[in-house]
């Protein structure tokens, strides 16, 4: 009788946890094209990615880059302050992007161009993505504004 007991609960463990690595994987399987990691400018420069690697790229809007061209089109330079990436994206910015704020884009780095898909800029005036803070200190080019400062 003890060895039937036993017997049923070394099946029950195997098969939890042969259930466990099947919905591991599947959920691999399902984020695989979802997950897109972040690279600054350097970076890039340093070790540009494959045409078709999506990705994200933060940073500052170049001062004096930022250029309309006909339709939605716009091209501008995300720096960290080491190294610039040419950036050119169809569509509609957010309404607080501008040259020299915060800003991050998703898509692929082609032919010396990053192609953006999505453009994200910060919501407000002390806002910055943690990724974009993170690059622009390592190049020391980062300031803190308090509150109540311009």
């Amino acid at each position: 009788m003890k060895s039937l007991k036993k017997q049923r609960r070394v099946q029950v463990i195997i098969l939890t946890f042969v259930a466990l690595i099947v919905s591991t994987a599947l959920i691999g399987y399902a984020m695989r094209d979802g997950i897109n990691f972040f690279r600054s400018p350097s970076q890039v420069v340093a070790e540009p990615p494959a045409a078709n690697e999506v990705f994200r790229i933060g940073g500052l809007v170049e001062d004096g880059s930022l250029v309309r061209e006909e339709g939605e089109t716009v091209r501008f330079s995300v720096t960290d302050g080491g190294a610039s990436v040419p950036v050119t994206f169809t569509g509609i910015l957010p309404d607080l992007f501008k040259e020299n704020e915060g800003m991050v884009g998703t898509g692929s780095y082609v032919d010396g161009v990053f192609v953006a898909t999505e453009i994200l800029a910060k919501h407000d005036e002390t806002y910055m993505p943690k990724e974009v803070v993170d690059a622009l200190k390592e190049q020391g080019v980062y300031q803190h504004y308090e509150e109540g400062d311009g």
